[in-house]
């Protein structure tokens, strides 16, 4: 598979989980290929959740050994990184479907994206970029098409298994094999944070995808909508105190463990769309786990 086309599966499969209607989506300003020639032909690809300088050079020690095509980060570096507050859009629509007005989530919205925006302004993004482009890596980043991979896959099993108590939220996310290796490598479990695990789940909300935490302000109109529990990959010391005063149970499933089930999704997608299995490498806390082969 050549690079652009990559990148183009990248694009169709994130506006297919995406929260918005696919038509109003054009691309993902937080996915981006960094560096590297389109027609790059790619066959094996070094995998992680944050690609630095570090890693890259670790790249590039790789392919002068065993040979190597391509560098994925999940977060986002260079212009998708210093765009990542104009993805955050989509969790008006995600809001929306928890029942606000979406005059009210825009406007939520709109205020946390201008403040997430001026704290990435004096930002040095091309770091890691210039790195790969003075080493002449392919380097691609990842980020909401996985992300929306995560939280879909997740909503659609939560409406499956229809939890009743928080506890059983760990339960079934413990049955899936990225969080079992966060508790049994990393100490770094799914956990609640907020709430007794015998209280009532009660209508969940996903905050897994959408650039980064909304606005802290949301909470207490979240529970008048009768949301009572989070599903969350992190959350900030701020937003946990306003979820705390909302009285709304929090689970956090996990950051990394989180970030790469959405990117195995994804890449089980491109895998069988294009009917080939890429040779990876992991690093940077990501674990290539493949369902079945060409999983959809």
């Amino acid at each position: 598979m050549k690079l652009l086309q990559l990148y183009s599966q990248v694009v169709k499969f994130g506006k297919d989980r995406d929260p918005r209607k696919k038509a109003l989506i054009k691309s993902f300003e937080d996915s981006a290929i960094l560096n590297g020639g389109p027609e790059t032909e790619i066959k094996k690809i070094l995998v992680g959740i944050d690609i630095e300088v570090a890693e890259l050079l670790l790249a590039e020690r790789i392919r002068e050994n065993e040979g190597l095509d391509l560098v994925i980060s999940h977060h986002p570096e260079g212009k998708a990184y210093a765009a990542l507050h104009e993805v955050m859009r989509l969790q008006v629509d995600i809001l929306v479907k928890a029942g606000l007005s979406r005059s009210v989530a825009a406007e939520l919205l709109e205020e946390r994206i201008r403040e997430v925006e001026r704290r990435l302004m004096p930002n040095n993004h091309m770091r890691p970029v210039d790195a790969a482009r003075l080493l002449n890596l392919p380097f691609m980043c990842i980020h909401t098409p996985a992300d929306n991979h995560a939280a879909a896959f997740l909503q659609g099993l939560f409406v499956k298994e229809k939890p009743r108590k928080v506890q059983d939220i760990v339960d079934i996310l413990m049955g899936l094999e990225e969080y079992k290796i966060a508790v049994k490598a990393l100490n770094n479990g799914p956990k609640i944070i907020l709430g007794n695990p015998r209280r009532y789940v009660g209508k969940i909300l996903m905050e897994m995808t959408g650039g980064t935490e909304g606005n802290k302000d949301v909470y207490d109109k979240l529970y008048k909508t009768g949301v009572r529990t989070l599903v969350s990959m992190h959350l900030s010391e701020e937003h946990f105190k306003k979820v705390k005063d909302a009285n709304l149970n929090v689970v956090i499933a996990g950051h990394i463990s989180s970030d790469t089930l959405g990117l195995n999704l994804l890449l089980d997608r491109i895998e069988k769309e294009a009917k080939q299995t890429f040779q990876t490498l992991d690093c940077s806390g990501f674990n290539r786990i493949r369902r079945n082969k060409f999983a959809q």
